[in-house]
């Protein structure tokens, strides 16, 4: 039996079993599983790997384990070190463990399925997170200028309380990378001044649970474009399994 699966803490709202699971029937994909590996932490890595390492090919990794998670691989691609974040383990045929980052990948399409035209746009990226890495180098291919925000201000960092009307107005992509508003906790969101979005915004949430989020909804009523992280989810999870199959 090959097994893969998803280390993370919470995955009550991940779709990736399902994503695999359903993959695996339709492409007959024979003798494969994949299963949820729910862990605070990424120190119990080395036991599910110990524990399943006859049949283990591959993990993914999500919230909130993408950066604490390095140093537990014995190697890393060198897209993801600089990126800075791993969402993709490879178990190597001699046991060791390599991480890569698939998020940029689908982070990337995605955005570009969902804007023609990036020229003059700025963006803010909610949350700096092992996910906002990607989305930050990403964006920095496409020569688009970017502006974290977090709870907390920092030399590159704004925190909430800065983001004014003016910001809003001056950039019009704008990310969501944090947990905020997923299942469970769906009535929750970015605190952001949400009356100064326009038809001319672009939100992108990679929140996927729910389908739309309170984010989303609410770029929507101003007439913004919006987008959840489906597809992102999607690309990302099949460069993933092209990771453990190459």
């Amino acid at each position: 039996m090959n097994l893969y699966g998803l280390i993370g803490f919470p995955l009550s709202h991940s779709f990736s079993k399902k994503y695999f699971t359903e993959k695996f029937e339709k492409e007959k994909i024979g003798n494969s599983m994949y299963e949820l590996f729910e862990i605070e932490s990424a120190a119990l890595l080395p036991d599910i790997i110990e524990q399943h390492k006859t049949e283990l090919k591959g993990l993914n990794v999500t919230i909130p384990h993408k950066q604490s998670v390095i140093s537990f691989l014995h190697e890393i691609d060198s897209a993801a070190n600089q990126i800075g974040a791993v969402n993709v383990i490879k178990i190597l045929e001699d046991g060791r463990l390599k991480g890569f980052n698939s998020d940029y990948y689908g982070f990337l399409e995605s955005l570009k399925n969902m804007i023609s035209d990036f020229s003059d746009k700025k963006a803010l990226i909610l949350g700096t997170g092992g996910a906002s890495k990607a989305v930050k180098t990403a964006l920095e291919d496409l020569d688009i200028t970017y502006q974290y925000v977090s709870r907390v201000s920092s030399k590159n960092t704004l925190s909430y309380e800065e983001v004014t009307e003016d910001i809003i107005s001056e950039y019009h992509i704008i990310i969501n990378t944090t947990p905020l508003g997923m299942y469970p906790n769906t009535d929750k969101c970015p605190e952001l001044p949400y009356e100064a979005i326009t038809s001319n915004h672009f939100l992108f949430d990679l929140v996927y649970n729910p389908i739309s989020t309170k984010f989303m909804q609410l770029g929507e009523k101003r007439g913004a474009t919006v987008k959840n992280g489906l597809e992102m989810l999607e690309l990302q999870a099949e460069k993933a399994w092209e990771i453990w199959n190459n």
